[in-house]
């Protein structure tokens, strides 16, 4: 299964370093199956967006996933995926950028026909192969149609895919140079939110998390004394604070660090699929590893 992890410092930018996978160190690690890409996006200091990522095709893409990227942002994204639409290329890697924003998903929607037909001229903004990113695209253009609103955006692209496509799981978070927004729909995969205050659970303690399936990990010396929000696909560490997102609901952590969450989607998809109704490639990548 895809793994998310975004982090919010905002105000603050904060120097953190990240391990995108870490270096198999147990023949169980050793025996789960390679994911399909890797990816890493932050923002300069001007406001751009950066993006690291690669597909993990080949002994040198592990290698650039093994090593420590050290960055500094006031927003994280990363994204480690097993492919379940689009082939190995860094075209269909996560995560994506549109109109200053990052994006990644985790989950499957059907019908891409029909969301082609829907986004018109907008399927322009749509470079890969996949789902994720054409329904990026689709944020992308509810956002502009609701003025620049980014919540509004994400509710109007997801009601629409809701109650009109085959819809295994909406699992995102998007990212500005300052804001965070995550949306976790509906109840097929788990998304957690921990609001980690300066020093976490002790109140002295650089952040340091390290994911049990995904391999991601993360450090950060300057969270021992800033707050932060954490957004990710399972808790990755002993905080007991770590909250599993309702179904259906909308987080958002804007530039000073205030959090908010709404209930965006009621009910299940129109359209739901099981693992049973996907193809088996992307059954497989949707089944926890």
């Amino acid at each position: 299964m895809c793994r998310l992890f975004g982090l919010s410092s905002s105000p603050a930018r904060t120097n953190a370093t990240f391990w995108l996978l870490d270096a198999p160190d147990s023949l169980d690690a050793q025996s789960h199956r390679e994911p399909d890409g890797t990816g890493l996006g932050y923002f300069a200091g001007d406001g751009t967006p950066k993006v690291h990522k690669a597909p993990i095709a080949a002994y040198e893409d592990r290698v650039f996933a093994q090593e420590a990227r050290e960055v500094e942002s006031a927003t994280f994204l990363a994204h480690i995926r097993f492919a379940s639409t689009g082939g190995l290329d860094v075209r269909n890697t996560h995560p994506f950028a549109q109109d200053g924003r990052l994006f990644a998903h985790n989950g499957v929607i059907e019908g891409l026909e029909e969301l082609d037909r829907h986004l018109g001229e907008d399927r322009s903004l749509v470079h890969g192969d996949t789902d994720s990113e054409r329904f990026f695209a689709l944020v992308t253009r509810e956002t502009a149609a609701h003025g620049g609103d980014v919540s509004a955006g994400i509710v109007s692209a997801a009601r629409w895919a809701a109650g009109h496509l085959p819809l295994y799981a909406l699992n995102i978070i998007v990212v500005t140079a300052e804001e965070l927004w995550a949306l976790r729909y509906p109840a097929t995969h788990e998304l957690y939110v921990l609001p980690r205050a300066a020093g976490g659970r002790h109140g002295s303690r650089h952040l340091d998390h390290s994911g049990r399936h995904g391999r991601l990990r993360v450090h950060s010396a300057a969270l021992s004394d800033r707050p932060s929000v954490v957004v990710a696909s399972e808790p990755m560490d002993e905080n007991p604070h770590w909250r599993l997102m309702d179904p259906g609901e909308l987080l958002h952590v804007d530039g000073q660090g205030r959090i908010t969450s709404r209930t965006a989607l009621s009910g299940p998809p129109a359209r739901p699929l099981t693992l049973a109704d996907l193809r088996p490639a992307a059954a497989a990548s949707q089944r926890s590893k």
